[in-house]
């Protein structure tokens, strides 16, 4: 009896099976989505976007094609290619300044004011840019003379540079600068100001530059480090050391999968990033990364240059890519072309957050779930509210950042951690 009720109910189950598996497999063959580590709920609606807004889609009209804005760093790839690039740039020496240069490239729109209380140095004094700048001028002259890839007469190879106390010491305190800056003061003085340390390049030196950055980070372990600067210089601002550097850059199949997929079906696809827009351009265009954006669909930040190499000095005929200056850019470059805002944007932080909530048009908003707990983050508690909705405008994605890879749910697990977190505690007090 136990046997026909077994076969009675396989008989009855099979079938449906099949047929959800045939459902599942036809949603995703016509638009060719790959369902990847998309969280379900966010693949759906993904991909019923696309058919609807795609060519061949009801809502497509080739006279008005729909366009779409991604974010880069932390949306389309796990972890920042600005930032290992920068640290990239100190770890082999690769500048093109004088020590006159370097001086003003550092201090550019830096405020005299103290740091804040959380970069203190390891006696628990303030430190200032008049403080730091003063042993990082030292350091940088003393590598600049002799150090053999500067140029200037220096017989030492970049491993004897490197054991130097002078190399210990810049880049301890060069990589501090950066997170002391973006931590005391806002993010229109931190963004632009890593910038001009490009100084003194080509726009192919820093595009060269940054393939070599992201290759070496693609293969390096994901993990955080400490950097600490010597013990033995006299020095102004005394002995720093500061840990939570990330090391490691990863693609995102998912991503550039989605980004093709959109390209593919007539949906035109822009990056919007706060990084550099050259350096971007290396990583979203380059045909081994995968992502195939056009480089002239690249929104970024623009450093001025003279005589075909950047001086440090932020364009003054461009904005900052940055926050509200991200919906100022796609109205500059993109509503103005159109005539219309974004059908869908794609971010992780609260610097993209006004593009995110700034145009009607928009029908669809990824939120790549970071656990943050500023407006962004409330973007995540909206998604839950219409999560599984076939007309949701916001959608959430997790991950694992201990992979650098998406997640097949909605929650995130944060680096150093095991167990996945769908919001951080503050919003769900």
């Amino acid at each position: 009896m136990k046997k026909v009720t077994n076969n009675r109910y396989l008989k009855c189950v099979l079938p449906l099976l099949l047929v959800a598996l045939l459902v599942s497999a036809a949603s995703a063959a016509p638009i060719g989505l790959d369902p990847g580590k998309w969280a379900p709920a966010t693949y759906q609606r993904l991909a019923a976007f696309v058919e609807a807004n795609g060519s061949g889609g009801p809502n497509y009209d080739p006279a008005k094609p729909p366009y779409v804005v991604f974010d880069w760093d932390q949306t389309c790839i796990f972890n920042d290619t600005e930032e290992a690039l920068f640290r990239y740039k100190i770890e082999t020496l690769n500048f093109k300044m004088t020590p006159e240069v370097f001086a003003e490239a550092i201090r550019k729109d830096i405020p005299k004011d103290n740091f804040s209380d959380d970069y203190k140095n390891a006696d628990g004094k303030t430190v200032n840019i008049d403080l730091i700048g003063a042993d990082l001028d030292a350091a940088y002259t003393f590598l600049y003379k002799n150090y053999e890839g500067f140029g200037a007469g220096g017989k030492m190879t970049l491993a004897e540079a490197r054991a130097t106390e002078e190399f210990i010491d810049f880049r301890a305190k060069l990589a501090w600068l950066y997170e002391a800056i973006g931590g005391t003061f806002s993010a229109d003085v931190s963004y632009p100001w890593v910038l001009y340390l490009f100084s003194g390049m080509t726009a192919d030196e820093v595009k060269a530059l940054a393939e070599k950055s992201n290759d070496a980070a693609l293969a390096d372990k994901l993990e955080t480090y400490t950097l600490s600067s010597s013990k033995t210089l006299q020095s102004k601002a005394g002995y720093i050391s500061m840990g939570g550097y990330k090391r490691g850059l990863r693609t995102v199949p998912e991503m550039s999968n989605l980004m093709n997929v959109l390209r593919s079906h007539g949906i035109h696809v822009y990056v919007c990033t706060a990084s550099l827009d050259n350096v971007v351009r290396v990583f979203s265009n380059l045909p081994k990364y995968g992502y195939n954006v056009p480089e002239e669909n690249v929104l970024g930040m623009r450093v001025a240059m003279e005589d075909g190499k950047y001086v440090p000095r932020y364009d003054d005929t461009w904005v900052q890519t940055q926050q509200a200056g991200k919906t100022e850019a796609i109205k500059r470059e993109l509503v103005s072309k159109y005539g219309y805002g974004p059908i869908a944007v794609f971010g992780d932080s609260q610097g993209d957050y006004k593009m995110c909530v700034d145009f009607e048009e928009t029908q669809v908003v990824l939120v790549v779930n970071r656990l943050r707990k500023d407006d962004f983050g409330k973007l995540g508690l909206q998604a839950m509210e219409t999560h599984g909705k076939p007309d949701a405008k916001f959608i959430l994605q997790g991950r694992d950042e201990n992979i650098g890879a998406f997640r097949p749910d909605e929650k995130t697990i944060k680096y150093g951690k095991t167990e996945p977190e769908l919001f951080h505690a503050s919003l769900v007090k």
